[in-house]
């Protein structure tokens, strides 16, 4: 007996196979490319990525000697797909960044202020919502909109071509903008107010809910022994929290990925007043009676750069390159201060048109300097906000999930810099093992996620902050005078020209 995970993100997907331990059994990763057919759109191609789908299915089901009986699929939010009721999809996706939705964002500000759409929906309207995507659809290709029965998120619209019901779980729909999460519903006001059909969006259903079962001709196409149930996923944050057991107060997800992304867990619903105030939002768990929230950067792009820019020299070493220059690093403070605006920012302030600064290079600065300062950064950046957060709503310790949980070098880096305990998993792919997870609740194996993580989840090691941790402190006070002086005198640059 065994359940496939599927985490489905924007530049690739994995699928895993796990026995009702959560020992990995096989795997398989395929990569697809971001279109940008004109300056600030980016789509992913949907037939393509089906395609890719299926094919790494199949590569991890060949020569597997268990069944599998169900599989469940952790993906991006925000990005939907229009598709009929044949199950063909409409052309491409668009992603969160494309621009094509901001032209909209008026129209949701005039229906509803930033204030109570907060209070309905636990996020501030943005351009990077599905909403702005479904009225660019409404108003700019209307044949497309008429034309689909269904506009479904990545998640939703795999177990939909493998032969699901259209359903989306409470956590993605929240990406939407136009779930009501105090009452578990499409908030119908808001939907009638624009225009939009709640008809086109999929059923609301509680994460780990069956949705159906393959058919036959496709669960043989793909090599399964018998046609596995389909189960509803989750968004991919919350997939990851599930994955390495963060369901509960006090703990958090740290995600080390290409965003760097903190997810907190709490058992009631935060403040709102207190929560917009902050730039945070509210969105439901994989679990219920959950709420999480996202604090995020993009860290991994950022050491992407680095190592693209100051290590070329490196990369035919033979030896890890990350490893290499974490070792390069000094063993105090770095001497540089690295603000990490390579992109749009998470919370508070998404700035959209900002740019990363690195200060205080000397004849002396070494690329280990510049590295360690890297790191720094990234962490202050969501230090800060972690620093915010309203009264009574701490975070005892992390549990950190990706490519940066692997090195140790970062992890006693990052236990340090939080001054909080940091773990890591035995199990790397959290966001497969979260969804696989839910495949085992839809079919009825453990009888809810605590369960299954009681039985499935390993923690791998724990690093505790070191003695004398407290010399980072005068670098972190440094990064929050720079941060709002720097920005400011960009947005100075930016009117000047």
């Amino acid at each position: 007996m065994s359940f496939l995970g599927i985490d489905l993100g924007t530049t690739g997907c994995k699928a895993v196979i796990f026995d009702k331990s959560g020992v990995e059994l096989a795997s398989a990763y395929r990569e697809y490319l971001i279109e940008s057919p004109v300056r600030g759109y980016a789509e992913l191609n949907t037939v393509r990525v089906w395609e890719r789908v299926k094919e790494l299915i199949t590569e991890c089901i060949s020569g597997l000697t268990e069944d599998v009986v169900s599989v469940s699929v952790s993906s991006l939010g925000e990005a939907m797909v229009p598709v009929t009721s044949e199950r063909e999809p409409l052309g491409n996706s668009l992603l969160n960044y494309d621009s094509r939705g901001s032209a909209h964002l008026y129209e949701i500000r005039d229906a509803l202020s930033d204030k109570d759409l907060y209070e309905i929906n636990g996020n501030a309207p943005g351009p990077n919502y599905s909403l702005t995507r479904l009225l660019w659809y409404q108003k700019e290709h209307c044949e497309i909109y008429d034309k689909a029965d269904k506009f479904l998120p990545w998640g939703s619209f795999i177990l939909y071509m493998m032969g699901a019901e259209p359903v989306i779980d409470y956590s993605l729909a929240n990406r939407t903008l136009l779930l009501d999460i105090n009452r578990k519903e499409w908030n119908s006001s808001l939907i009638d107010t624009l225009g939009l059909s709640v008809d086109k969006l999929p059923r609301l259903v509680e994460a780990g809910t069956a949705c159906g079962r393959m058919p036959k001709a496709l669960s043989d196409e793909l090599g399964f022994k018998s046609p596995p149930l389909l189960v509803a996923g989750a968004h991919d944050q919350c997939a990851n929290a599930l994955g390495c057991g963060v369901i509960d107060e006090g703990r958090a997800m740290y995600g080390m990925g290409t965003f760097h992304c903190i997810v907190s867990v709490f058992g009631r619903r935060p403040d709102s007043g207190l929560m917009l105030q902050r730039g945070l939002n509210t969105e439901h768990h994989a679990i219920p009676d959950r709420w999480v929230s996202f604090i995020y950067n993009q860290g991994g792009m950022l050491l992407k750069w680095f190592r693209d820019t100051f290590a070329a020299d490196i990369a035919d070493s033979g030896k890890d390159i990350y490893q290499r220059l974490l070792e390069e690093m000094p063993d105090g403070p770095s001497p540089v201060s690295v603000l990490p605006h390579l992109t749009t920012t998470g919370p508070p302030g998404f700035i959209e048109k900002t740019s990363g600064l690195i200060s205080g290079l000397t004849a002396d600065t070494s690329r280990g300097d510049i590295c360690k300062g890297v790191l720094e950064g990234i962490a202050f950046y969501l230090k800060e906000n972690l620093d915010n957060l309203p009264e009574g709503m701490n975070i005892d310790e992390f549990t950190a999930v990706g490519g940066g949980s692997r090195s140790d070098i970062w992890m006693q880096l990052t236990a340090d810099l939080f001054n909080k305990p940091c773990r890591t998993t035995a199990e790397p792919e959290a966001g497969a093992l979260g969804a696989a997870m839910l495949a085992t609740i839809g079919a009825g194996h453990y009888g809810n996620i605590r369960e299954a993580i009681e039985q499935m989840v390993c923690e791998g090691q724990v690093f505790t902050p070191s003695a004398g941790n407290d010399k980072y402190l005068g670098n972190y006070n440094r990064y929050k005078s720079i941060a709002p002086l720097f920005g400011d005198f960009l947005a100075g640059y930016k009117r000047q020209v």
